[in-house]
């Protein structure tokens, strides 16, 4: 018997790996994309916008599913950009968005109602800063059991950072929402940057010359929209594209990638002048109740699989892009 598709939101920083995991949310047979709602995180917000619907026109799917417009800055502190990571966050692809509108809802009035409408049924998964969703749950203190799951990237399990030393981007650039996140009672499902990203979604040298050897309208789209980041991650000693957010989209809808997780009290530093965004993941010894599971290892060639097959899927884009040369 065939399992009926997973309903779900995706809730983006729209650049690189955030475009692959919309790819997912689009074209999986597993998944039912009911909306992506837009947080302010990689780039700026009217680029991850432009971003999202270039993803949803190399899937051929421009129109069918709504953006909402969310939040555009943190909770409390100035937006910080990844932008000298990311670039535009599209390896320079361009295209002519006349016509095109944001659904009118904003994106927290939309997940909220959304989630109540079946709850129970919903999943969120969020990866970028996790404004939107704190600032759901502060709209509604029963969208967290509203919500079946929610599945987040972010953070790294005791080791380090890729904004700073000690923070990965998503939780430092909102704290206080990531905080106010993990003690709000969501079922929650972390995808941490260090060590599951660094160790098992990074695609080496021979991964990319194959995906970008496909030659199919999304292999060509990967290998543009990942292009700047793998040449910022090579310069930080990164050999290879880092795929967490496509990766949070895939143990969503193929949990029989996750090899092993482990329950942990996670919680986030907002006051460490150092260690702002740290996510302190107790593994059970410190008599904290555990508030989320994380993912510990995967099967990383099953995943690689599973994004290039995903890759190869025939597509018929709606409108023409233009881009750099190669």
């Amino acid at each position: 018997m065939t399992a009926s598709p997973v309903p779900l939101v995706i809730d983006t920083d729209t650049a690189q790996d955030d475009c692959v995991a919309l790819l997912a949310g689009l074209l999986d047979p597993a998944a039912d994309l009911r909306a992506i709602t837009m947080v302010a995180g990689n780039v700026g917000f009217e680029r991850q916008v432009r971003n999202a619907w270039l993803t949803l026109n190399a899937a051929g799917r421009l129109g069918s599913v709504p953006v909402h417009l969310g939040s555009r800055q943190p909770i409390v502190r100035p937006w910080e950009s990844a932008e000298n990571v990311h670039g535009d966050g599209a390896g320079g692809l361009e295209m002519d968005v006349t016509g095109l509108a944001p659904e009118s809802e904003h994106a927290v009035d939309a997940l909220v109602r959304m989630a109540a409408e079946r709850p129970g049924e919903l999943s969120i998964v969020a990866i970028g800063p996790l404004t939107n969703i704190a600032a759901a749950q502060l709209k509604d203190p029963g969208f967290a059991s509203n919500v079946k799951a929610l599945y987040v990237m972010g953070g790294s399990n005791n080791g380090r950072g890729n904004i700073t030393a000690a923070a990965e981007f998503n939780f430092y650039v909102d704290p206080e929402a990531a905080k106010a996140v993990f003690a709000a009672g969501f079922e929650v499902v972390v995808v941490p940057w260090d060590p599951l990203t660094l160790r098992q979604a990074v695609f080496g040298e021979r991964r990319l010359a194959e995906i970008d050897a496909m030659g199919t309208p999304l292999s060509d789209f990967f290998t543009r929209v990942c292009a700047a980041t793998l040449e910022f991650d090579r310069s930080v000693g990164i050999d290879g594209t880092t795929h967490p957010d496509s990766l949070t989209a895939a143990v969503l809808l193929h949990p029989e990638l996750v090899t092993r997780s482990a329950r942990y009290h996670v919680d986030v530093e907002t006051a460490g002048e150092l260690t702002r965004g740290y996510s302190a993941m107790s593994w059970g010894v410190h008599g904290l109740a555990a508030n989320a599971t994380v993912v510990e290892e995967i099967d990383a060639e099953g995943f690689y699989r599973y994004l290039r097959d995903l890759l190869a899927t025939p597509t018929t884009p709606n409108r023409e892009t233009t881009a750099p040369p190669r």
